[in-house]
């Protein structure tokens, strides 16, 4: 199986699960602090690829969720540097196999990716976090 570079929020529950959902399907994972990893823009851009900028956003992120900001007037530039400023901002999980990133947790596109052991799922949405207060 595949070598996952995977970042998250320490202590994030719905992180919890994606991680076990890969190591439940066979993969290995190298797990880095998404919030204190020190991202450029040439670093952290590669991981959303073409996905629309308003899919880089973690909808959990309280100023999201209350409508203070809005992840759809945003261009790809000035999301990258609030993202930088603030990584809450940042989907999670960002992961990494070789020179392939991906952000965000869609089951759909991770089994297509590396593989994925759908019985590892279970009901709840792993791209979701079922905390209600997910941020620091």
């Amino acid at each position: 199986m595949a070598k996952v570079i995977f970042w998250e929020k320490p202590g994030c529950k719905g992180n919890s699960k994606q991680k076990e959902i890969l190591l439940g399907s066979g993969h290995e994972l190298e797990v880095k602090d998404l919030l204190s990893e020190p991202w450029t823009t040439q670093r952290l851009r590669p991981f959303f690829g073409v996905m629309p900028v308003a899919q880089w956003f973690n909808p959990s992120h309280p100023r999201i969720k209350s409508g203070e900001v809005d992840p759809a007037t945003f261009c790809a530039e000035s999301a990258i540097k609030l993202m930088l400023a603030e990584p809450l901002f940042i989907v999670r999980p960002l992961m990494q196999v070789g020179e392939e990133r991906v952000a965000g947790f869609d089951v759909d596109k991770v089994a297509q990716w590396i593989g994925l052991n759908h019985g590892e799922i279970g009901e709840r949405d792993p791209r979701n976090c079922p905390c209600v207060d997910v941020q620091k």
